[in-house]
């Protein structure tokens, strides 16, 4: 026996959690799901003030549900800038970390612990 399952002599790992953040070099950015209105679209208040029509792309809606209050990553449309594709969506455990360590903007920063 070579030993493998014998872990006890390793240190235990720290729990790092990295999170993708908004590439603002592609003009994405964070955003918070207002309502949802059916037909893979929902309402979003981006990180710049502005309440875009979002639509959730088809390889993202088969495999992750959104709901209001969930925190996402936009990317508005060139050629309609209040509308914009959903890129990712984060989990609570995420979110919270995210605005744990202000990496969140003010304006969408619904998710501060009292």
């Amino acid at each position: 026996m070579r030993g493998d399952d014998d872990v006890s002599n390793e240190e235990p790992e720290e729990a790092i959690t990295r999170v993708i953040l908004p590439n603002k070099k592609k003009g994405e950015m964070f955003g918070v799901v207002e309502k949802l209105s059916g037909a893979s679209h929902l309402s979003v208040m981006c990180e710049d003030g502005f309440t875009r029509t979002a639509r959730i792309p088809g390889k993202m809606k088969k495999r992750m549900w959104i709901k209001e209050g969930d925190l996402v990553i936009v990317k508005p449309w060139q050629f309609q800038n209040e509308k914009a594709d959903v890129v990712y969506r984060y989990t609570q455990t995420q979110a919270n970390y995210l605005s744990r360590n202000n990496m969140l903007p003010e304006v969408i920063n619904i998710f501060k612990q009292a």
